[in-house]
């Protein structure tokens, strides 16, 4: 029997610790990357903006705010040419989010994205981010859509609408699938990360609580999340 390979990382449990490093040794070395980032440092920024010039300058505000992961969605103008241009600064992480089509991750992948996000499960979306060796994380909300989404491929689904479910959603659709790692998108907040946490996500996206206050509120917003992040990994109260 072929023994499985796994490379430690460092987790918020030894279970999802596991699963991390297994997955991290089936899906490929490009792939690594997007999913060790997502495990490091638990939040996706979500940049959707009805102009490329909004979703620019607050994606600039996050970075200088220490954000580090972006996922820009199909529904912001010249969202490819957002992902090329942030997709070539060091250290950030950049994918497409609200990924429709298989259309959609062929321009991702040309653009430099390294992670596809879709708000559903789409088979054909998945194969296709898989063929072009991106981190697939389709999003799902039943059991039957996490079953979907697992035998099409991907690996790192995206809880969402989050609040609309809540953690205990999460941690029950968990047991029988526990294979899966997990995202909350929509919903998620500095005060129920812990709670989010302790359900079993990986981490989070979030769009409107970093940037519904503007470009202004932006450090403060962004640096109360990190603080939280940090207080629960670290084993805070």
């Amino acid at each position: 029997m072929r023994r499985s390979r796994c490379i430690a990382l460092g987790g918020l449990d030894r279970s999802s610790s596991w699963h991390i490093r297994c997955h991290l040794s089936e899906i490929g070395k490009e792939l690594m990357s997007a999913l060790a980032e997502f495990e490091k440092s638990s939040i996706v920024a979500i940049i959707r903006t009805k102009t490329s010039a909004e979703g620019r300058s607050a994606a600039y505000a996050l970075q200088s705010a220490g954000i580090t992961s972006f996922e820009f969605t199909t529904t912001t103008p010249d969202v490819f040419d957002l992902i090329e241009e942030f997709s070539a600064i060091s250290g950030l992480t950049v994918g497409v989010g609200t990924a429709m089509s298989p259309a959609h991750v062929v321009s991702a992948k040309k653009a430099g994205a390294s992670f596809v996000f879709s708000p559903h499960t789409d088979a054909a979306v998945i194969k296709k981010t898989l063929d072009l060796n991106l981190l697939s994380v389709p999003g799902v909300a039943t059991p039957t859509d996490v079953a979907r989404a697992l035998q099409a491929g991907a690996k790192v689904l995206k809880l969402f609408p989050a609040s609309h479910f809540g953690p205990p959603y999460l941690k029950a659709v968990r047991d029988p699938f526990p294979q899966a790692q997990w995202l909350a998108t929509g919903g998620v907040s500095v005060e129920n990360i812990k709670d989010w946490f302790a359900a079993g996500a990986l981490g989070f996206g979030v769009g409107g609580p970093l940037l519904g206050g503007g470009i202004s509120e932006i450090p403060t917003r962004v640096a109360a999340f990190i603080a939280e992040i940090k207080s629960v990994k670290s084993g805070g109260q």
